[in-house]
């Protein structure tokens, strides 16, 4: 099972806001995932990042892979 650290909106019509989880990479964006590590608010200004970095460290160690959107969130928050 390849295991993918990505978004998933949560966030209403025009207000996105997005979980960041680990979730199989098979799974659809918004469907059951196995872990959220985090949140992201792109509306706030400055953007409002929260991750769990133990966590994420955990999942990257175990071989779980961001996409390219969590692997920049993940660098802003000292992850890498």
């Amino acid at each position: 099972m390849a295991v993918k650290i990505r978004l998933m909106r949560i966030g209403a019509k025009k207000a996105p806001f997005y979980k960041v989880v680990v979730a199989d990479s098979k799974a659809p964006r918004n469907s059951e995932y196995i872990d959220l590590i985090g949140t992201y608010n792109p509306m706030t200004e400055p953007a409002e990042i929260k991750i769990d970095v133990e966590k994420a460290q955990k999942w990257i160690k175990n071989g779980a892979q961001p996409t390219d959107t969590a692997k920049i969130l993940l660098k802003k928050n000292g992850i890498e």
